[in-house]
């Protein structure tokens, strides 16, 4: 066996010694977790509708997703990015060009310290072995409250504008977010991404909320 085919099979043997990293009994075995913390994740894996688009979601909005999200998007708890990571691979995704990230907005960026759902991108690109697309900006948002339903959606169109002044184009695109609940923020980006000549635009997020 070759040295670097060693090396990584040693790091493997290595990681799986390493305890899960949501009951720290057992041992990691998949994506940084045991067995059984992983079966016991509120799987769906189904296609959902919302604003007239599909969505893929892996899991349902519960416990305890819910919370793992909440402590990776708001408490930089990122050693969990490799167990939502693995979330998403668990999809039948399909074949794109390029992974297009949810943006978020440069006062977000300032609070956070990093966009989540660019660093699960990350991930998803290098296992379909796709680029990261970033043509898209998104200006500061504000409170919604109360605006009407009509109102909210527009708000939220006008939140996304196109930034890139490179010609390059990709026509099949999959958009990466953590939670789909309305759905109106995917769907104004797609429809932003249609505007560069996108074609085919799938999305697929970590999990689904009841609306």
């Amino acid at each position: 066996m070759p040295m670097f085919k060693l090396l990584e099979h040693g790091k493997l043997w290595l990681t799986r010694l390493q305890p899960c990293q949501l009951c720290l009994t057992d041992h990691q075995a998949i994506h940084s977790v045991c067995e059984d913390c992983w079966r016991q994740l509120p799987w769906t894996h189904q296609t959902i509708q919302r604003q007239e688009m599909q969505f893929q979601i892996a899991c349902n909005y519960a416990y305890p997703m819910d919370r793992l999200i909440q402590l990776f998007k708001y408490e930089q708890k990122l050693h969990l990015q490799n167990l939502l990571a693995g979330a998403l691979l668990s999809l039948d995704l399909p074949k794109v060009s390029a992974i297009v990230p949810m943006p978020i907005s440069n006062e977000r960026l300032a609070e956070r310290g990093y966009n989540q759902s660019l660093v699960l991108a990350k991930h998803v690109a290098k296992q379909l072995n796709v680029p990261i697309w970033q043509p898209i900006t998104r200006l500061k948002q504000h409170s919604q409250k109360g605006l009407s339903r009509l109102e909210r959606i527009e708000d939220i169109q006008s939140q996304f504008q196109i930034s890139t002044i490179s010609k390059l184009r990709y026509r099949r695109v999959l958009i990466i977010d953590d939670v789909v609940t309305t759905g109106s923020s995917i769907r104004a980006l797609s429809q932003t991404l249609e505007q560069l000549g996108c074609q085919k635009i799938y999305a697929a997020c970590l999990a689904g909320a009841q609306i």
